[in-house]
Order: C-alpha cells, then structure tokens, then sequence
C-alpha cells in the first residue's frame, strides 16, 4: 500500500502550513458576519433581540449555504485545472459558477417575500422574534448576488493558491462589517436594521473589489475565450452534477441547524439565544477546522492535476495531524475560557447561564468533527461528492434517531445529544469510503 510507505517531513509541515494558516484566517472570517451581529444584539436587554437576529441568520444560512457548493465545487475544479497548468480550464472555473452565482443571487430577490412567508411559517416565531427578524432580512436579502459572487471568487482563489488574496478580500469585509455595526449600533442606536445594513455594504463592497482586482488585475486570462467554452454541456454537466450531490449534502446539514432553532423556539426565547450562541460558536470552530480541510482540497485538487499519488497520500496525513491537533486545542480552549467566550455574544445572565447547561456539548464538537472535515476536504479536492452526499444521508438518519429517542426525556440537552451523533457520524460514515477513493485516484496517475 502506497500511503503506508509515504513519509512526510518538516518541509512537507512547512507547506502545508503555509497555505493551511491563511486559509483558517480566512474561513474564521466567514461565520463572523453572523458572530458580530448576533453578539451586537446581545448588548440589548432583551433576549428577544438575539432571538430575532438569529432567526433571520438562519434563514440566509439556509439559503446560502444550500448554495455553498458554488465556492467548494469551484475551489475543487480550479485546483485540478491549475494542476494541469490550464490556462483557459482556470479562467472557466472562475466564469461558469460566477455566471450561476449572479443568477441564483437574482433570483432569491425576486422570491425574497415568498421565501420569508415559508420560512417564518416553518419557524412560528413570537410577535416581537418575528417583527425584528423581518427588518434584518428585508434589508440584508439585497445582497444575495454579491454573496454567492463572493463564495465563487473565495473558492476559485483559494483552488488556484492565491490565498493571500482571499485572505485580504474576507478579512477587509469582516472589518468593514464590524465598523459599520459600531457606527450603526454603538454611536447611532439602530438595532437589528443596522446590523443588516452593515452587513449588506460589506458584502457589496467585498465583491465589487474582489471581481475588480480579480479581472483588472488580469489574474483570469480572458483571450481566446469564447460563449461556447463558457456553456460547454459536457464540463457543465460535470460541474452541475458534482454540485448537486453537494447540496443534497448541505440539506442534510442544514435540516439539523434548522431543528435546533426549532427546538430553541419551542422552549422559549432564552433556550432559543442560547442556542443562538453555542451555534455561533460551534460554526467558528467548524471554519478554523475548515481552513485546513481546504488547503488538503487544494494540495488534493493539485495532486490529481500533476497526476502525483505521493502528494496526495502525504495530504492525508498533513490533514489528519493538523485537524486533529487543532481539534483538540479547541475543545480544551472552551474548557478553559468557556465563561469569557459566552461573555463575548451576550451579557444577559439567564443566556449565560443556559449557555452554561449545554456548552460541553460544543467542547466535544471538534473532537467528533474534526476527521469528517478533513475528509470533506480531500474528497472535493478529488471532486468526488457522491460519498460525501451518502455520509449525510446515513448521518442525518441517526440524528432522527436520536432526536426520536431522547427528546421526550432530556428536552434541549438531546437535541444537542443528537447534534454531536450527527457530526460524529459524518466522520465515520465518510471514513467508509476512502479506500475506495484511494483506489479511485491511484487509478488516475
């Protein structure tokens, strides 16, 4: 077996980490958006107010992260093309998602009303939840097209190893984001309306700078590019049907974020912020974590590019040192400093208090995530999602399970019981399959 045999050095650790560390600075950045504004909302004096921003989180998590596999399937695709060294294969996988970002980001304005009806339907907030939830989302759903415009360009950078440039771009939107909230919040008193308006110009100001940089500065080779290149039916099909094993994947994801604050909304609007929170703070755990699955999708993507089966057995271990490394860092972290991060999203003493109750659960988060991350990681690199989307399928099936089993008689504390059973089984069940992705690669060179 190859990858028995395969070592790795200090060099082989110093590459890694040198597009691994700005990829997690840059993934870090992403859940901030939603961190900053649901920690702004926790300055009020009532929890309605995380309740409410929250809810309206959810709702474009859903709809952008049901979406995200424009950014994964993009960093997968670029990178096998820059393996090749193919010029007009990279400027394609920049142009075709970014075509279908701008158009899916049109149309979720054009449906904004009818996808808010459903989703306040589904979520049967109170009065108060409901009319501060409305306000955040009928501002920050102007924004749709300049978000999947950002997943698309972060995704093809991060493919094609310019992670400086990615890093500058998501670290520039987060600060814009967070000075707009002071300015709007602190100094100008708007609540939830000021939050969403801070966002919405980051996220304008990101891609409009980012599609400037990217297409002036000529990194995306435009000559000799033609409409038929860009509509080939044979790549789109490849890309379309990589892509919707990906969002069947993240309906399984989001089908278990979306039952927590169900679950919130059911036991009242501390347990709801409470969740709100532990939820903020698992999703910078699982992007800290996701800074390394991608630069192990980037070296995969290259590996399989330049037809190199010892580049891609030394990924695998590179990952699976670093993500485990990383995961346990973090779960003593929150051990130890659990009381100043609850402080930081909210400063009401029934939140901090519930918070309290469940947040062990997310100490044993990165411990259980951390090998099906990594293995996301590897596997879009490959380009290879049916697994990935199978994974989901058998690990959504024990959360049911588990929810089924252990609501009646532990309330909150199963759901979260059920959370961790989910993501563990994301690990184990995608472990299955990579013997067979081995195979599939060695195949390949």
């Amino acid at each position: 077996m190859r990858q028995l045999i395969t070592t790795i050095n200090g060099d082989d650790h110093k590459k890694f980490l040198v597009l691994a560390i700005p990829l997690i600075i840059s993934f870090i950045s992403t859940p901030l958006l939603g961190v900053v504004d649901t920690a702004m909302m926790g300055r009020f004096p009532q929890a309605a107010y995380i309740g409410g921003v929250s809810i309206a989180v959810l709702i474009f998590n859903t709809m952008y992260w049901l979406l995200g596999f424009l950014r994964v399937s993009t960093a997968g695709f670029s990178a096998q093309a820059c393996g090749l060294k193919d010029e007009q294969g990279i400027a394609l996988s920049l142009l075709r998602p970014l075509v279908i970002a701008l158009a899916l980001g049109m149309l979720l304005i054009v449906c904004q009303w009818p996808i808010k009806s459903a989703a306040f339907a589904l979520l049967s907030p109170n009065e108060t939840v409901s009319s501060l939830a409305s306000t955040y989302y009928n501002i920050r759903i102007w924004g749709a097209p300049f978000t999947l415009a950002n997943y698309v360009m972060n995704g093809w950078l991060i493919g094609i190893a310019k992670v400086r440039l990615s890093l500058f771009l998501q670290v520039l939107m987060n600060l814009l984001n967070i000075l707009l909230v002071v300015f709007l919040v602190v100094v100008h008193g708007f609540d939830a309306n000021g939050v969403a308006a801070a966002t919405l110009i980051a996220e304008i100001v990101t891609a409009c700078l980012g599609g400037m940089i990217i297409f002036k500065t000529q990194i995306v080779g435009l000559d000799r590019l033609s409409l038929s290149m860009l509509f080939d039916r044979a790549a789109i099909i490849d890309m379309m049907t990589v892509n919707r094993d990906l969002f069947i994947r993240t309906i399984c994801l989001l089908t278990v974020y979306n039952l927590i604050s169900v679950y919130g909304i059911r036991y009242g609007d501390v347990i709801l912020a409470a969740n709100s929170v532990l939820i903020q703070l698992h999703l910078v755990m699982a992007n800290l974590l996701g800074g390394i699955a991608n630069a192990s999708t980037v070296f995969v993507g290259q590996a399989i590019g330049e037809k190199n089966q010892e580049l891609y057995f030394k990924t695998i271990k590179l990952t699976i040192f670093w993500g485990g490394l990383t995961a346990v860092l973090l779960s003593l972290s929150v051990i130890f400093f659990r009381n100043p991060l609850i402080g930081l999203f909210t400063t009401i003493p029934d939140i901090q208090q519930a918070c309290q109750s469940y947040i062990y659960w997310i100490v044993l988060f990165p411990l259980v995530a951390f090998w099906g991350l990594q293995l996301y990681g590897i596997f879009t690199g490959a380009t290879v999602a049916v697994p990935i989307r199978n994974s989901m399928i058998y690990s959504l099936m024990a959360y049911f399970l588990v929810l089924w089993l252990g609501v009646p008689s532990l309330g909150n504390h199963a759901v979260w019981l059920a959370f961790i059973v989910f993501t563990l089984g994301r690990s184990l069940f995608l472990w299955i399959y990579l013997p067979q992705l081995n195979k599939h690669v060695s195949n390949l060179m």
